[in-house]
């Protein structure tokens, strides 16, 4: 994960996803039509975002490049079938999550978050920070990776729907009704795993921060 954030924000769809949805919806048609060459528009458009947030459910660049290609792959497959009930960046995370998801049951593959980014808000993240900062050279590094194996184990002790619920809040920065339609549950559910998975992570990080 991008950060032990904790799952502290709330984030909402910029007032542009709907400008994009109708774009994209004008390249279907294309690729519908028989324009097969339109599809590439919407790989260019769409392959960053879900290679990183399928390497950010595998940890695994190499995993997440060949998923990321076996997503584009069934999405031109299917796109005959797609009707716009959502929007196609919609539909295509939820083939992507999917995708992956079917990849880490078969391959138990469970490391989520990494250090990069820090969230001060959250009262977790403020002792590690404070940590980090008291630590320095070797020190450091050793605390970071402890840490790293922590958030990892806790991780693991959240269902893969948790988990993907938090890789695409805290990662992509979807809304709670985007990964709703993405993960085709409610929006309440969505806040329910999120709050659920918060609670779990800070009750597996505070003992070790209080060493």
């Amino acid at each position: 994960m991008d950060a032990p954030k904790v799952l502290s924000r709330i984030l909402v769809a910029s007032p542009e996803r709907a400008q994009e949805a109708d774009a994209d919806m004008a390249i279907v048609h294309l690729v519908q039509a028989g324009d097969v060459a339109a599809f590439d528009r919407l790989i260019v458009r769409y392959r960053e975002r879900v290679l990183g947030i399928i390497y950010h459910m595998t940890s695994n660049r190499e995993d997440a490049a060949d998923l990321t290609q076996d997503t584009f792959i069934k999405a031109f497959q299917s796109i005959q079938r797609f009707g716009g009930q959502s929007s196609f960046f919609t539909w295509l995370y939820r083939i992507a999550v999917n995708t992956t998801l079917s990849h880490l049951r078969k391959h138990r593959l469970r490391s989520f978050f990494s250090l990069e980014k820090i969230d001060s808000d959250e009262p977790v993240s403020k002792e590690i920070i404070a940590a980090l900062t008291d630590n320095s050279g070797a020190e450091r590094d050793t605390y970071v990776r402890e840490l790293q194996e922590k958030l990892n184990e806790a991780l693991q002790k959240l269902s893969t729907k948790h988990r993907t619920v938090v890789t695409l809040f805290e990662i992509d920065g979807l809304s709670h009704q985007e990964i709703a339609e993405i993960m085709d549950s409610s929006v309440g559910t969505v806040r329910s795993r999120l709050h659920y998975a918060k609670q779990l992570l800070q009750s597996e990080l505070q003992p070790y921060m209080r060493r």
